[in-house]
């Protein structure tokens, strides 16, 4: 069983590494790229039989920064 977790910031926090790739991407003649968010996807093998639970609390206790970002997981 395997799970995906896509992490991103939450609206209105800064993000330098969106605003370094969307000015990289201008630069590079790529004109119609109005903003950039940056987050990571990490993908989960678990043992049969777990939960979206399981995956969420390990959401909250390590692969996410809720106060200052969101996640959203899909068990596959």
């Amino acid at each position: 069983m395997k799970a995906r977790v896509h992490v991103m910031l939450k609206d209105g926090v800064l993000d330098p590494q969106g605003a370094a790739v969307k000015h990289a991407l201008g630069a590079l003649g790529f004109d119609g790229v109005e903003g950039v968010r940056q987050g990571k996807v990490i993908e989960l093998d678990l043992a049969d039989g777990a939960t979206e639970e399981q995956v969420g609390a390990m959401c909250e206790k390590l692969l996410a920064n809720t106060v200052i970002e969101s996640y959203r997981i899909e068990m596959l």
